[in-house]
């Protein structure tokens, strides 16, 4: 399966997840948490979001050529890693209480904050160079 197709199915998992989350939230934890814990909870589903999003814009930026490919299947699985490891650890936080991942979160930010990094970096290589180092 190319690559452009297996980030396109991934983002549409992740986007519609984010969905069903955020209405879990609304629906199920508004009177099961905290205020605080709701907030993240909600900032995790935003997030996933958001870079589901991004995996979608890779993954058209890949068919479509547009950019450095190894660069941007780069973005890609750092944006799919940081959503696993900074939204599952916010989700684990708020639903759990597990005070730990909440430093387990930032290196999750990192992936996120690098994937934007290396679709920079594909952008102003252009499309057919800028394999990585």
């Amino acid at each position: 399966m190319p690559l452009e197709r297996l980030f396109l199915a991934i983002a549409a998992l992740l986007g519609g997840s984010a969905v069903a989350a955020g209405a879990f939230a609304t629906h199920s934890l508004r009177s099961q948490l905290t205020p605080r814990l709701l907030e993240i909870f909600e900032t995790a589903a935003r997030y996933q979001m958001y870079h589901a999003l991004a995996i979608s814009l890779v993954a058209l930026a890949l068919g479509y050529k547009l950019a450095a490919p190894a660069w941007l299947a780069a973005a890609g699985w750092a944006f799919i890693g940081g959503i696993v490891i900074f939204c599952g650890a916010l989700y684990t936080l708020s639903l759990l209480g597990t005070t730990v991942m909440g430093a387990i979160a930032p290196l999750g930010g990192a992936a996120l904050i690098a994937g934007w990094g290396c679709v920079a970096v594909a952008a102003l290589l252009g499309p057919g160079k800028g394999s990585l180092p």
